[in-house]
């Protein structure tokens, strides 16, 4: 039997990858596509974002992908002054949770997006992006 092959296309995601590999790669190769992802437990229908692997609610690791698409809305955001380690340079930014009806989402929001015109409830969608060093991620923009 062959040694199998490390699976490390987690490192590839966000400024700083605190971990290599996890059970949810798939979410990388997703992003490439320019697709942002979650997963669905098969069992009892619940949406989780970040993916995870395994149910909490079930116990089962019976999971399906979704995708994150559409318009959102904002329910929470905080402007950053500052960071954990390996965030530091990006300071300041804008962090939110969007609310997509069945599920939430949490990221940063787009520089693009003007701060005195941020508000709760306004409408958002996520889109993958990459950073100024070209690892993938995803930011919310004004709709």
């Amino acid at each position: 039997m062959g040694k199998k092959e490390l699976d490390t296309r987690f490192a590839r995601f966000g400024t700083v990858s605190f971990a290599s590999v996890t059970q949810v790669n798939d979410f990388i190769d997703y992003l490439e596509d320019g697709r942002l992802m979650g997963t669905r437990c098969s069992q009892c229908g619940l949406h989780f974002f970040p993916p995870r692997a395994h149910c909490c609610k079930c116990l089962t690791s019976s999971m399906d992908w979704f995708e994150v698409k559409g318009e959102g809305r904002l329910v929470t955001y905080s402007t950053l002054q500052y960071a954990p380690a390996g965030f530091q340079e990006d300071l300041p930014y804008t962090i939110g949770l969007l609310d997509y009806g069945g599920y939430k989402v949490f990221g940063r929001l787009s520089q693009s997006v003007k701060k005195d015109h941020l508000h709760v409830g306004m409408r958002m969608k996520a889109a993958v992006r990459r950073t100024t060093r070209g690892q993938l991620t995803y930011a919310f923009e004004a709709l």
